[in-house]
């Protein structure tokens, strides 16, 4: 078992197939407890001797129940801020990095998930492989300054400051774990994609990254500090503590402001002027992130993931409702319209196209696709190096209905199909194995030099306006120019008008 001594002390890890060395559990910052509660994450204490690294840790508080694809049961506990890190060797070779941000609504997930085994991709990539836990809800994302928080030193985006406390952590130790800390790669789906967008436009985490890949996840509708007050408003009233009351909400039990908080709270990172200056989309537009190369995409059928397996039928009436609610404002009168161009489009396309699949085809587009393409868009104008996909690989999960849908990449990018004891989403067989080894390749590659081509998928072009080309993932993995151009020339006449 190998040992390293980190700026805090020494810790010792453990070897795991393939002659990966994994160090778990490995605090990065101090218990974020007590007075330290809503604080901007401090430093972890020194420590004697050797601490061992070969448990995870447990995961920061959030609701026992638990959205789509949440399956596992492991411990929680305020005291959360760890890190965990898979390496080849800590040898002072100077790999690339990859840094991790899971998802889960930054209300749920854990660092540690099964999927997010970093044992498989750093062995096939020669790369170093680090997740962390961050502050979920309320505890990392509830914004006090309109309730007296300044005074006292309650943080506003708690929960990305930790991410930047554990990116800290990376640049001051991960070379003694065999990475290069000049060459970090943020990638991380859902709400981690949010979260890697929105470091983009932190200062405090610019130094701390090279490149960035966004999965499934933008933060292009963040709101202001008036808006986030509002929230915190109902949040302490549900809790029942009045404004200012700093020492009842530090003592308040995590259950009763998990019960507050409610199963999906409408927490957000907000735009403070400060710790967020501005919104990520605006920051990127103006250049502000022009020299990092940036990978971002979609899976094709998003949406599929939230809907209940037994609807009820519905009519082109209703149909046509759902999409006016996804439509921007001004442009609902054209829900007609919208359903038309996707009847079509997916007809021509041979998929599905029932109306319940055209409303989740929408409603992908408004909340995943079109972000996403908006904020790679505002990046090549200033980036030649950004590069989108599209997942299109369909789950053979509830009889195929789920399509490609909202997180099955995570299984195939980390290289953790059938290593889980579970693969009724992603599937299993020759097939799978080789869109997993295309799609390790490609973020490894992206990771190691800014460029996600390599011999398995040929070359990946640059992301352009003009010609748009994507590189989409599934059975027949390829670059196509302008996918579904039809639907997103759709939204730009929309858009364009926003």
């Amino acid at each position: 078992m190998s040992q390293v001594t980190t700026t805090a002390g020494t810790i010792e890890g453990t070897t795991l197939e393939g002659d990966i060395e994994a160090f778990l559990g490995v605090p990065y910052a101090a218990p974020p407890v007590g007075s330290l509660r809503f604080r901007p994450p401090q430093p972890v204490a020194q420590w004697e001797g050797v601490r061992t690294a070969t448990t995870l840790a447990p995961s920061c508080p959030q609701p026992t129940e638990r959205p789509a694809g949440w399956p596992q049961e492991h411990a929680v506990d305020e005291d959360c801020l760890y890190l965990n890190v898979w390496t080849p060797a800590a040898d002072g070779r100077r790999r690339p990095v990859l840094f991790w941000i899971h998802g889960g609504g930054v209300s749920h997930g854990w660092g540690a998930q099964p999927h997010y085994d970093g044992g498989p991709l750093a062995e096939r990539g020669d790369v170093v492989v680090v997740s962390t836990n961050y502050r979920l809800g309320a505890l990392g994302y509830l914004y006090l300054g309109a309730h007296g928080g300044d005074a006292w030193g309650a943080a506003t985006n708690a929960g990305q400051l930790d991410q930047i406390a554990a990116l800290q952590w990376v640049h001051d130790n991960i070379e003694r774990f065999g990475g290069d800390p000049d060459n970090v790669t943020l990638f991380g789906q859902s709400a981690g994609g949010v979260a890697v967008s929105t470091l983009l436009a932190m200062p405090a985490a610019r130094p701390l990254f090279a490149k960035a890949i966004a999965q499934s996840g933008t933060a292009n509708r963040l709101g202001d500090t008036d808006r986030a007050a509002i929230t915190a408003s109902a949040f302490l009233d549900r809790l029942g503590i009045p404004d200012g009351d700093h020492d009842a909400l530090l003592a308040a039990d995590p259950a009763d402001m998990l019960q507050a908080q409610g199963a999906r709270g409408a927490l957000s990172p907000a735009v403070d002027g400060d710790t967020l200056p501005e919104k990520p989309l605006s920051a990127i537009r103006d250049g502000q992130v022009a020299d990092v190369p940036l990978m971002i995409g979609t899976a094709r059928d998003e949406q599929k993931l939230y809907v209940a397996p037994d609807r009820p039928e519905i009519d082109r009436a209703e149909l046509e409702r759902q999409v006016a609610a996804s439509l921007p404002r001004h442009a609902a009168d054209r829900a007609s319209e919208a359903v038309d161009v996707y009847l079509a489009s997916r007809a021509e396309r041979g998929l599905p196209h029932s109306l319940h699949d055209v409303s989740d085809a929408i409603a992908t587009a408004s909340r995943f696709r079109m972000p996403a393409l908006r904020m790679a868009e505002a990046q090549q104008a200033h980036q030649p190096s950004t590069f989108v996909y599209q997942f299109d690989w369909e789950s053979p999960a509830r009889g195929g209905t789920l399509g490609a849908c909202h997180g099955l990449e995570i299984a195939f990018v980390f290289g953790t199909i059938g290593r889980t004891g579970d693969d009724r989403m992603s599937g299993s067989g020759p097939d799978a194995d080789h869109l997993s080894h295309q799609m390790m390749d490609a973020w490894v590659a992206f990771a190691r030099s800014g460029d996600p081509s390599h011999d398995g998928i040929g070359p990946w072009p640059g992301y352009d306006t003009e010609q748009r080309r994507t590189m989409v993932f599934g059975r027949d993995t390829g670059v196509q120019p302008a996918p579904f151009e039809e639907e997103r020339a759709l939204w730009e006449s929309m858009l364009a008008k926003a």
